[in-house]
């Protein structure tokens, strides 16, 4: 499903305006984007949690020369289904 098929959904199912509902799913998104950028995590009871995951610094290979690289570490959004979630596709 898309962004525009979820606004579409929404505003049959809500009754808003389409644009009322792509304004709110925007304003869900931006508010999750907003708050994993500060490094909060967002728990969405019955469905889930976005949290930002680190990676730790690692050694790698460069696959044309095979030199040994030094991989920095970085940061990454991360989702946990919650249980509800996980028996409802089950």
């Amino acid at each position: 499903m898309t962004k525009k098929e979820l606004t579409e959904k929404l505003s049959k199912k809500v009754g808003l305006t389409k644009k009322a509902a792509f304004d709110s799913v925007n304003s869900v998104f931006g508010l999750i984007k907003e708050s994993l950028s500060k490094g909060d995590k967002v728990v969405i009871t019955g469905f889930g949690t976005f949290e930002v995951r680190s990676r730790a610094t690692r050694k790698g290979r460069n696959p044309q020369t095979g030199d040994t690289i030094q991989i920095a570490g970085h940061k990454l959004p991360g989702f946990t289904a919650g249980k509800t979630l996980k028996r409802l596709i089950k």
